[in-house]
């Protein structure tokens, strides 16, 4: 069978076209577990390209395991690490502010203010006096 655990693949389509890989993992008829020099991924084996080198590895091996086989045959295999915490973007925090947090409090209150006032709906006053004297009259 040519979808089996260790057998290197070529991918053929998608973003990781044309780089090598390895199955890992048979999850139904159709889609395998692939790692390699593509991204660690559910694939469909209609997008592969299977040859006829075999790697002994263990069914559902970490990436690790596979780097080590890829070494192995002399083909190099790029780590993609995940972002340290110090590299991404802090959100401010206004509480740690304190001269931040009296303007955004003052503005908010002004806000509020003035929101409220407009959200008020003024009826005209109508003076029923002068309706009634407009009746008198047309007598």
């Amino acid at each position: 069978m040519m979808n089996d655990i260790g057998r290197l693949c070529m991918k053929i389509a998608g973003r990781d076209s044309n780089k090598l890989c390895v199955i890992v993992e048979v999850l139904d008829e159709n889609t395998v577990l692939i790692d390699g020099q593509t991204r660690r991924r559910k694939c469909n084996i209609k997008h592969l390209e299977p040859t006829s080198t075999l790697i002994e590895i263990k069914k559902g091996a970490t990436h690790s395991d596979v780097k080590k086989a890829f070494e192995s045959l002399k083909i190099e295999v790029h780590d993609t690490k995940a972002k340290t915490s110090e590299k991404r973007p802090r959100k401010l925090k206004v509480d740690k502010m304190p001269a931040l947090t009296a303007d955004l409090k003052a503005k908010k209150a002004a806000k509020s203010k003035t929101s409220k006032t407009a959200s008020k709906k003024v009826a005209p006053k109508v003076e029923k006096k002068a309706k009634s004297d407009d009746k008198k009259t047309k007598e």
